[in-house]
């Protein structure tokens, strides 16, 4: 089993538990927050130097770390995973634009606005741009959502997963998602996945410590 150390309010985070879900894989789950130096700890960081979330052990003291990484790692060999070369390829390509267009601007206003106390005050200077920069990274996203489904292959793959841990936030960090008709159509399609849970989902039993994504299908 998996055992994958992460934070609730992270987006990076759920990325990872959203792709364990919908793949129904169980889990162990260690929360971390970073709000409160808990992955700045000497024990934390032997297992990942970077001092971040989410962290999964793959195997007995093999750690994998880098949210997008992660997602490539559990998706192989599963239908979240494009078939094809070109494909694959092309999913790398929306997950690398998630890291340097999307995470960045509108993760980076999620972090502040809505996480930090007082972050609004501590970030006026970049608000601004990254406000102007995360809309040009929705307008990217909608002009290629006007004429597909989803971002590869015309079905959910990795690729929707890494761009939906943050866009679905949007709207908690002052970006209004009023004129990306086709990025809400995409994100009601991604909820209405088999197996979706949202990021506030929680398991059933949360004090064994082990997520059981076919209950929250159900709930």
């Amino acid at each position: 089993m998996y055992k994958l150390y992460s934070m609730q309010r992270s987006g990076n985070s759920y990325k990872v538990r959203l792709a364990l879900a919908l793949l129904n894989a169980p889990y162990s789950a260690i929360e971390v927050d970073i709000l409160r130096g808990e992955s700045r700890t000497p024990e934390f960081l032997a297992k990942n130097p970077s001092g971040q979330v989410p962290l999964l052990e793959v195997a007995e003291g093999r750690y994998l770390a880098e949210s997008n990484a992660i997602l490539w790692y559990v998706a192989g060999g599963t239908p979240l995973a494009p078939e094809s070369r070109i494909e694959r390829a092309e999913a790398l390509q929306w997950m690398f634009f998630e890291q340097h267009a999307l995470e960045p601007n509108i993760g980076a206003a999620y972090f502040w606005l809505a996480l930090v106390k007082g972050g609004r005050d501590l970030q006026t200077h970049a608000l601004e741009d990254w406000m102007e920069r995360g809309y040009a990274a929705l307008q990217v996203m909608e002009n290629h959502l006007k004429t597909q489904p989803y971002f590869v292959a015309g079905q959910l793959t990795v690729a929707d997963i890494a761009m939906y841990g943050y866009t679905h936030l949007a709207d908690r960090c002052d970006f209004d998602l009023a004129t990306f008709p086709a990025i809400r159509s995409w994100l009601r399609r991604v909820e209405q996945t088999s197996g979706f849970v949202p990021m506030d989902w929680q398991p059933e039993a949360p004090e064994a410590g082990v997520y059981a994504p076919g209950i929250a299908a159900e709930a």
